[in-house]
């Protein structure tokens, strides 16, 4: 979705369900606080998968080069470790060790630690003393000798845990561990035998403890439901998972650095709106308490955007969440992320140019590339990205030439034909873009602009200087998806009155998703809006082709779901 006015669509299904997994069942062991010594080979069970993962078989190769051992007995229940975990809590307190401390003086991140040294010879000894802190994710015994992988928000590191070496406190500490905790670490800097850049512990502290067993941590968390439910699982386990949001994060500061750098100003517009405007789409209602009247969450901010362009601004943009009361699928999510940014004094080729750079300027800093895959297609974004007229393109596919201004008979004809529903009311120009939606675009591989939609959806946008039949508006196309939405702006008033008008009579015929006339925004117009680009970008799903993902859930840290349901 784009923040920018298009057809209107029939809400989609909803995704698949997620698999079935099998139940673990366990085997009792003695709980690590009763032991003289630091655990070895300790595991962890695939909370969605019902398998035990022994640490020391992590997808990153054991340091030493030792092998794991074979677990022995059977599965270890979740509830059955949660009953564990809870006893090390008790018996660090009863050795007076806070779980939870306050705070934590890291000297260095791993990923700092990593650059400092990036090539010492193996069995090295630096002399520098370090402090990190992160979360266990492996963990091996040799003996009095443990290694721990701990991974912060920037990278992994390994600790070594010379048993004699430890004080008292941290002894305690080392006993009590398990997958999951955080915990902090000060040490001399080296590398073990095989040359892998380590911490050589002299003090750890726990910095809280996981009373939750972690999925497992080779397979990661393999269903669906869980990885949307409990994103923060996910990322703990999923290293492609995190990279999806960070290409999300890289994409949205590209776009707020070359909009800046072409002069736009970021603004902010109202989330609660008397009235949804700016696209064609049905609203969340909401009411306010105070004012005594109901309100809906934007679908939408162009009509304020367009409004600060009368106003004097002559660059703006903003990035932020819209709302739509529509279907749900790979495609559509009801809160999405969306780009508008309006241009006083151009139209719409300006849009596509500006478009094309902002695409081009996300892919290379996002990912380094232009090339995407989705499925077995691959997606160029080398520009010129081709510009190509609809009428033209439902004309190859047809063999027919059709226009807004034939006959509805003659377009239904086409419709009934290609199994392209419709209702009675329906103009050519709407029928005509029906064919396109349903039939074209979902061949569509692209990129490609698409340009000339019917006026009859686009209420919007200025008529073309050649055909007051078609809108001065274009929409990216990449991979049957639309990417971008934009036009040269309607800033006739009595036009948009007239369109409002009409659209008004829709409402009338029942149509929920009618524009509905905005008397304030009609009044900016009588003040003077001068020729204006306007574009909008679906963020979410330029995310999706920039992270090579076919959900958009996927690029979506929280998705709405159902109530999860016990049983």
């Amino acid at each position: 979705m784009t923040g920018r006015p298009r057809g209107r669509r029939r809400p989609q299904g909803r995704g698949a369900t997620a698999p079935a997994t099998r139940p673990p069942t366990g085997r009792r062991r003695t709980p690590a606080h009763l032991r003289a010594h630091p655990p070895q080979q300790r595991g962890t069970i695939g909370a969605d998968t019902g398998r035990v993962r022994m640490a020391g078989t992590d997808r990153r190769a054991m340091a030493e080069g030792a092998a794991a051992p074979p677990a022995s007995g059977g599965r270890h229940g979740v509830e059955e470790q949660g009953a564990e975990r809870r006893a090390k809590l008790a018996a660090l307190a009863d050795a007076g060790i806070d779980a939870h401390p306050y705070t934590f003086a890291r000297s260095a991140t791993t990923a700092e630690l990593r650059d400092k040294y990036p090539d010492l010879a193996p069995d090295a000894h630096t002399g520098d003393r370090a402090k990190v802190a992160g979360r266990v994710l492996a963990l091996r015994g040799h003996g009095r000798l443990s290694f721990l992988d701990i991974h912060d928000g920037y990278g992994r590191v390994q600790l070594l845990a010379e048993h004699d070496h430890l004080d008292d406190t941290s002894q305690v500490v080392m006993a009590n561990l398990d997958i999951g905790d955080w915990v902090g670490a000060e040490g001399e800097v080296v590398t073990s035998k095989r040359g892998e850049l380590s911490v050589d512990v002299s003090v750890l502290t726990l910095l809280t403890k996981s009373l939750r067993p972690l999925p497992d941590l080779y397979h990661g968390v393999t269903d669906p439901e869980t990885k949307y439910r409990q994103r923060e699982v996910d990322l703990i386990v999923n290293a492609d998972d995190r990279h999806v949001f960070d290409v999300r994060h890289r994409t949205i500061s590209a776009l707020r650095e070359q909009l800046s750098a072409e002069g736009f100003i970021e603004v902010e517009t109202p989330v609660l709106q008397a009235q949804a405007g700016g696209a064609i789409a049905r609203p969340f209602m909401t009411r306010s308490n105070a004012l005594d009247m109901d309100l809906s969450l934007r679908i939408a901010p162009e009509l304020y955007l367009k409004r600060l362009i009368v106003g004097g601004y002559e660059r703006v943009f903003e990035i932020g969440k819209d709302f739509r009361n529509e279907g749900i699928d790979t495609r559509h999510s009801p809160e999405f992320t969306a780009m508008e940014a309006y241009r006083a004094l151009g139209d719409m080729h300006d849009g596509m140019d500006l478009t094309e750079r902002l695409f081009v300027h996300c892919a290379q800093k996002a990912t380094g590339k232009l090339s995407f895959a989705q499925g077995d297609v691959t997606l160029d974004l080398t520009p010129p990205i081709p510009r190509r007229q609809l009428l033209d393109m439902v004309e190859e596919m047809i063999g027919q030439r059709l226009h807004p201004a034939d006959p509805v008979e003659q377009v239904r004809a086409v419709c009934d034909a290609r199994d392209v529903p419709y209702q009675d009311g329906w103009g050519s120009g709407k029928l005509i873009f029906e064919i396109y939606d349903k039939v074209l675009q979902p061949s569509t591989v692209g990129p490609v602009f698409v340009c000339g939609y019917p006026i009859e959806v686009s209420p919007l946008a200025r008529r073309m200087p050649d055909d007051d039949t078609l809108a001065d508006r274009f929409e990216l196309v990449v991979n049957a998806k639309e990417l971008a939405n934009g036009y040269s702006e309607l800033n006739d008033a009595d036009d948009q009155q007239s369109r409002f008008d009409f659209e008004a009579t829709l409402a009338a015929s029942g149509d929920v998703e009618a524009h509905p006339a905005d008397v304030d925004f009609v009044r900016a117009l009588e003040y003077g809006l001068p020729p204006t680009s306007g574009i909008g970008i679906g963020v979410d799903r330029l995310v999706m082709l920039l992270a090579e993902v076919g959900n958009i859930r996927d690029v979506i840290l929280f998705p709405l779901l159902r109530p999860e349901t016990a049983g």
